[in-house]
């Protein structure tokens, strides 16, 4: 026995067939237009989600001030050098406020650019600009959870909460490089 199987079409398969592909061209025309959204619409960076220039700079100056009078790493410190620093420098403190800043932008993908001041072995410097101060990794530590703190204070969102203390904690080795000579 042989089954023939018929390769006509006929006008009701025909009007079923462009009914169904007529249904779903919105389909896939909506479908289309969200994968085309997602492909095009930019992921936004760290610097815009945590405001600007403007937000940073006031995360940063709190942050800043926090730190002179952190019993630990500021005016009362046991470090000699950061006790010196914090109580007499702070003249400089408006000048590394901007540093730190730029640097935040910098690092969080915003347009402006940090440059060290004493150029070291790494791109930021940060080795040499830290090395008199003799940082050791535990006052890196209660350093970070200033930050942490000022995060919460200013009420930066988990995520980029953990961004910031992530970019912050990968410089570890070149802040605390001058340690060993205390």
């Amino acid at each position: 026995m042989t089954l023939k199987i018929s390769n006509s079409i006929t006008r009701r398969s025909a009007a079923t067939g462009l009914a169904l592909s007529a249904a779903s061209v919105p389909l896939m025309a909506r479908a289309n237009a969200a994968a085309k959204t997602e492909q095009t619409v930019p992921q936004k960076s760290l610097y815009e989600r945590l405001g600007g220039v403007f937000a940073i700079a006031a995360v940063v100056d709190h942050f800043s001030d926090a730190v002179v009078r952190n019993p630990i790493v500021g005016q009362n410190s046991k470090n000699p050098q950061l006790k010196e620093w914090h109580t007499n420098n702070l003249g400089r403190l408006p000048g590394l406020k901007f540093m730190r800043t730029l640097w935040v932008c910098n690092v969080s993908g915003g347009p402006y650019q940090y440059a060290a001041t004493k150029p070291g072995a790494t791109p930021l410097g940060l080795e040499e600009a830290h090395r008199n101060l003799r940082i050791s990794p535990a006052e890196f530590d209660e350093v970070a959870a200033e930050l942490g703190r000022t995060l919460d204070f200013i009420k930066v969102p988990k995520r980029e909460k953990g961004e910031v203390l992530a970019a912050f904690a990968a410089h570890k080795g070149e802040v605390t490089a001058g340690a060993g000579g205390r």
